[in-house]
């Protein structure tokens, strides 16, 4: 299908949501704020659009005045700048309406579930853990997106085993879901007396949450466990069975939670894992099968994929996928430059999606 197919029903949609929402008198308030945010992303291609059709309205008068055999020489230098400066602007808002008709990820407005834990590398992986999941909780408040942790399993020097968190806010998962993998660090340790610079990793998980009506559990496919609650180092942290682990049978998922003093509460964060991971397993089969045939990606996803490294001597990050190293470590940690990582694997997975619908 031609851009200007697909443009011609775009448009066609807007005046056709528009009426609908000026006799909006008989529609449910859910069917309301569908309709509006359809529009919404419906008027951001049509923004890009306009402008574009006002740079090429004015290229035609720039164009008449530079053909003007009574134009004098200064003033068609002038407009000969200017007709090659929107020619520019109008071949790069061409490439952005093209990136905005791509068909999106469905599952890119979601909230995520973020697990990180720490790998290889000892006491040193758990505190790069710790570094990374401070990291997406700042982003989260750069973000104005709401950060709930859900458990968190420390190491006795105050690094994390693993850490999971539920992610709130529009949009999340389509910004997060590119951090998925192993993330490695290089640096000296605190503990290490000799001033050797120490490799270590960690993996991250970005999970959609899933909607308790998507992914139907039934109950004789689960084992639950309960046990008594421990903190660092295996002390008890609580004198009750209040910690659940549950198994789901038939694909040998695993979830445990303790951080709460009351087992229905464990046991209820523990499900909403669960349904998310099984619905990334759904989801994540789908994409395998629906890429096999297009060899360049930004990434899988898959977490023994190695995807970046930060390298404190140096300090820099590097994102291997994209082949893209920023010297601003500090602030990536800090979930201040972060975004600009996120925006360039955006970018790039964008651009290989419209090379490969060519």
């Amino acid at each position: 299908m031609s851009l200007e197919y697909n443009l011609k029903k775009i448009i066609s949609r807007e005046s056709e949501i528009e009426n609908l929402l000026v006799n909006s008198t008989n529609l449910k308030p859910s069917k309301l704020a569908e309709l509006s945010k359809e529009l919404s992303d419906i008027k951001s291609i049509t923004d890009l659009v306009n402008k574009k059709d006002a740079f090429v309205s004015e290229i035609q008068d720039l164009s008449e005045i530079i053909n003007d055999k009574n134009t004098d020489e200064e003033l068609k230098e002038i407009a000969t700048n200017e007709f090659t400066s929107l020619k520019e602007h109008i071949s790069e808002l061409e490439k952005e309406i093209q990136i905005a008709l791509l068909p999106k990820d469905k599952d890119d407005k979601r909230n995520v579930i973020l697990e990180v834990r720490a790998g290889t590398g000892g006491d040193e992986a758990g505190l790069f853990a710790s570094d990374l999941f401070g990291m997406y909780e700042k982003l989260s408040v750069k973000n104005k997106w709401k950060f709930e942790v859900m458990e968190v399993a420390e190491t006795n020097v105050g690094g994390y085993k693993e850490a999971q968190a539920n992610i709130i806010g529009d949009g999340v998962f389509g910004r997060l879901k590119f951090e998925s993998g192993v993330h490695r660090v290089q640096r000296v340790p605190t503990t290490e007396t000799s001033g050797r610079i120490h490799t270590s990793a960690a993996t991250v998980a970005v999970l959609p949450e899933a909607e308790d009506l998507e992914i139907l559990i039934e109950e004789k496919d689960l084992r639950v466990d309960v046990f008594r609650s421990s903190g660092p180092g295996g002390q008890s942290v609580n004198t009750t069975d209040s910690a659940v682990r549950i198994t789901h049978i038939p694909s040998g998922i695993v979830v445990s939670q303790q951080d709460e003093k009351s087992q229905h509460k464990n046991r209820a964060k523990a499900m909403k894992i669960l349904q998310s991971r099984l619905y990334e397993a759904g989801r994540q089969k789908q994409q395998d099968e629906r890429s096999s045939t297009r060899k360049d990606q930004v990434g899988s996803g898959d977490r023994s994929e190695r995807i970046r490294t930060y390298n404190f001597p140096q300090g820099r990050v590097t994102d291997h996928r994209i082949n893209l190293t920023l010297h601003k470590l500090e602030k990536i940690l800090s979930g201040e430059a972060l975004d600009e990582l996120i925006d360039a694997l955006v970018v790039e997975d964008r651009l290989l999606k419209m090379t490969s619908n060519d």
